[in-house]
């Protein structure tokens, strides 16, 4: 199922999702459903809370960057109850996008690399650590678990001058080709 992808000013993009446990309801339907709503709106990470479920699961695949990052290929994965234990290496400032903030990129500074603690689809533990794009969409789709956007994440200066597109989104000013929910509606179509 294709599920509505939640937009900029929604409360539930804003609460820390809550743990899952391995009994969660129709765990690997909801998997399956994060792939398909990502898939559908062209993206490469999306998290269960852009979708109004606010719980600690997020879903990646870069491979359709593979081919300018040879890192992403193959680089599809499932995250529950992911929690990051490090961060380290520079800071690297790189363009930034979101599904749930559509057609505004930001340059957003994140360290290079991380080790993240989660289980996989089939409730495997994992204890990894990822460096450099990897470790960028990852930081990305789980600061969606804490209620952070890449927006929190600019300088004082760039947060001020977007201020008016990201209002601007909220209220709907924006065309994308999947379907979308306001603040404060039920759904949208587009």
């Amino acid at each position: 199922m294709t599920y509505p992808i939640l937009v900029y000013g929604h409360p539930v993009l804003r609460k820390v999702a809550e743990d899952i446990d391995r009994d969660y309801p129709d765990l690997q339907k909801l998997i399956a459903d994060l792939f398909e709503t990502m898939y559908n709106s062209e993206g490469m990470g999306l998290a269960a809370p852009q979708i109004g479920k606010s719980v600690r699961i997020f879903v990646i695949d870069g491979t359709p960057l593979a081919e300018d990052e040879p890192s992403l290929a193959g680089f599809k994965k499932v995250f529950i109850n992911a929690r990051i234990k490090e961060k380290s290496g520079d800071l690297e400032l790189m363009s930034e996008g979101c599904l749930s903030i559509p057609n505004l990129r930001e340059e957003v500074s994140r360290e290079g690399r991380i080790r993240i603690e989660y289980y996989d689809e089939n409730w495997v533990f994992h204890d990894e650590v990822f460096e450099g794009y990897q470790a960028r969409i990852i930081q990305h789709e789980y600061d969606h678990l804490d209620g952070i956007l890449f927006p929190d994440r600019v300088s004082a200066l760039r947060k001020r001058l977007i201020k008016g597109k990201l209002t601007a989104i909220s209220k709907g000013k924006f065309e994308v080709e999947y379907r979308t929910v306001l603040p404060g509606q039920r759904g949208r179509s587009v």
